[in-house]
């Protein structure tokens, strides 16, 4: 029988201090955390290869999501598409995601410093030298990991062309 987390997504969904002590027991069995976060607001091919690609970093992925609010001011008016429990709920049913949580700030910076994982992954968009959050982890000596394919794919471009397609 699968574990409970497997059957009901939602119940990967965790608060930062219920990750935090995940992450500490995690540690002190010998297994390395990776963090990854993003907005999520329609899943693309690209997402799952970052996603799988920071799994393969380390034993326990966790993701988090950006709140409905910094959706907003980081993508516009519109946005997001569908509401961060629902986003957390779709990541938590993917095999390589072990928990999910929603933030709310501007960047994960405090986060990260909370749950301390051994490795940031990023997608490709960025370089170790460009992540915003990469002194944090390296503060704690976390390092900083860069996964996935080429950014070829991005929610923007297939809300653009979802328009495109059934205008009238």
């Amino acid at each position: 029988m699968r574990p409970e987390s497997t059957l009901n997504p939602i119940s990967k969904l965790r608060t930062a201090d219920e990750l935090q002590k995940i992450i500490v027991t995690a540690h002190s069995n010998g297994k390395s955390a990776v963090f990854a976060n993003g907005c999520f607001d329609l899943i693309h091919v690209g997402h799952i290869r970052f996603l799988e690609g920071a799994r393969a970093q380390g034993d326990l992925l966790v993701v988090a999501i950006n709140s409905d609010a910094s959706v907003r001011l980081l993508k516009g008016a519109g946005r997001p598409l569908q509401p961060d429990v629902d986003r957390a709920e779709i990541l938590g049913s993917l095999e390589c995601v072990d928990y999910t949580t929603i933030f709310d700030a501007p960047t994960v910076d405090s986060l990260l410093l909370q749950l301390r994982p051994d490795i940031q992954a990023k997608g490709t968009d960025y370089s170790r030298e460009t992540v915003p959050e990469r002194g944090t982890v390296r503060a704690y000596g976390g390092a900083v990991a860069i996964t996935g394919d080429c950014k070829a794919h991005s929610s923007r471009d297939m809300i653009q062309a979802i328009l495109e397609k059934f205008r009238s």
